[in-house]
Order: structure tokens, then sequence, then C-alpha cells
């Protein structure tokens, strides 16, 4: 490997603009079992996770992590990291052109040997705790069972998973960028979490949006191993690079609101993005 050498996978299932920069490596996620029109195995042009070792066949559930997964099997690189087809991590560019906002291989380099780990600006709550603002929005049982699981395999990060729950913000998005070691031990972590929630949770009667969420529970318990690494010291606080990031297409803010705020006074759960 070169010294400091870094890749950054954008998960995507459809044909979408990619940054143009040797930084970037599309990744077709669920890529295993889709079809063209005409029957054929589809092909957008981008990498498959469905090559090499692979849990592509469980993209309907676990969303973006298939993508993750492949990249943790299957690149070598000093550091790796994943972003969205809709949301990039950016720079303080304010180009008009939203691409040239996109966080460029010249642009994190510096910073490359310096940070173990990069991450999204915090997304913030306010009124609403990761817990809470889950089980508003989508089902507390999903977050308890991994919990139980937790605590069972991997006792010793119970402490951070209380804590990391009763806080208004968090690192979401499944975005991140680190060192290849972190890297590796991370995806070891979660992986073994969320394969033992397959075989303990049930929840069949659920649409498609909310099937979706292995790729939930993740997002915040990252933030519980990232903070176990602080406490022990395996990473340092300043070790840990906070990016802006952008998303490519406008949020409907007006749905996303009105959304949350019929989850958390009616009970009704997302039924879809924004």
């Amino acid at each position: 490997m070169n010294a400091s050498s870094i890749k950054i996978i954008i998960a995507t299932h459809k044909k979408y603009l990619m940054p143009k920069d040797d930084l970037y490596l599309p990744v077709h996620v669920g890529a295993e079992g889709k079809t063209d029109k005409a029957g054929k195995e589809l092909d957008l042009g981008y990498q498959k996770d469905n090559i090499g070792e692979n849990i592509s066949i469980k993209n309907p559930s676990f969303c973006e992590l298939t993508g993750l997964y492949w990249a943790w099997k299957n690149l070598d690189y000093d550091y790796i990291g994943l972003a969205h087809y809709r949301r990039h991590f950016a720079n303080k560019s304010k180009s008009k052109n939203i691409f040239d906002r996109v966080i460029k291989k010249s642009e994190i380099e510096p910073l490359l040997d310096k940070e173990k780990v990069f991450v999204p600006k915090k997304r913030r709550y306010y009124i609403e705790t990761l817990y809470s603002h889950y089980a508003h929005t989508h089902y507390a049982e999903q977050l308890d069972k991994t919990r139980e699981i937790i605590a069972e395999k991997y006792p010793d990060y119970i402490a951070s998973y209380d804590k990391v729950i009763k806080r208004t913000y968090g690192y979401m998005f499944n975005m991140m960028i680190m060192k290849k070691d972190l890297f590796d031990a991370y995806c070891s972590w979660l992986f073994d979490i969320l394969f033992e929630l397959e075989n303990r949770i049930d929840m069949p009667e659920l649409d498609y949006f909310q099937g979706r969420y292995y790729g939930r529970v993740s997002e915040i318990i990252f933030n519980v191993w990232l903070d176990y690494q602080v406490k022990t010291g395996v990473i340092k606080k300043d070790e840990i690079e906070e990016l802006p990031y952008i998303h490519m297409e406008r949020i409907n803010w007006w749905k996303k609101g009105t959304a949350f705020l019929k989850a958390k006074y009616s009970g009704k759960k997302y039924n879809g993005s924004f």
C-alpha cells in the first residue's frame, strides 16, 4: 500500500452523477439479483457489491451497509470511508456547482496520518434523544434487542450505549472515513451485532421503508463504538475530525417536520424518506 492511500465508496442503488475525483469509488449496493427491463443482470457501470465476499442479498434491510461490508472485505487502503450518492462530505467552497463542494482527495490528504477518524458534523435533534427519536419514528424494540446483544457480547460497551442513546445529537448516516485497522475493528464489531440481531428479532409486518432498520440501528451504535474507543484511549478526541456534509438534492423540510410531529405526538411512524 502506498502511504496514506484512501478510498471512499459511494453507496448507490441507481445511476447518478458522481464526483470525478480519484478519491471515490461508486458501489452498486444490493446488486445481487437485480435485472434490467430485458431481464439481464443490471449493470450501472459501477463496482457491484455482490463481487467477492459480500452480503449483497441483505441490502433490502441492511441498506448501505452491504457496501460497507463489501469495502471491509475487498478493499485494501490505509483509510476507507463511506458516503452516499445523495450525501457527501463537503469542503468550504461556496460554488454554485454542487460537485465543486464535494471534498476532494487533495483537500483531505493533508489531514491523513494526523486524524484517525473523519465523521460528518453532528446531527442535532434538540428536543429528542437518539433513543426517543428512534422510538417515535421507528420501533424501540430494535434498539432494545441491540442493547441485549451488546450486553452479552460486548458488556464493556454498555456504559457507552446507555450514555449515547440519551444524547440529543449523533454522527449519523453511516458516513465515516477511518484508518484501516479501526475500520476493520468497527466492522467486525458492528456486523457481529447485526447478524445476531437478525437471529433474535422478527418483524415481518413492517413495510419496505421500516424494514430497513439494520442500517438505522448501525447509525446509532456507531456512536457507541466511537465513544468507547475514546474512553479507552484507542482514539483521542483530537484524532476525530468533523467534516461538513452536503445533500445533493433538496430536502422537503416541511414534509420532514410534519412527519416528525406526527410521529412524536400521534404515533405515526415514518413511511418514507424526505
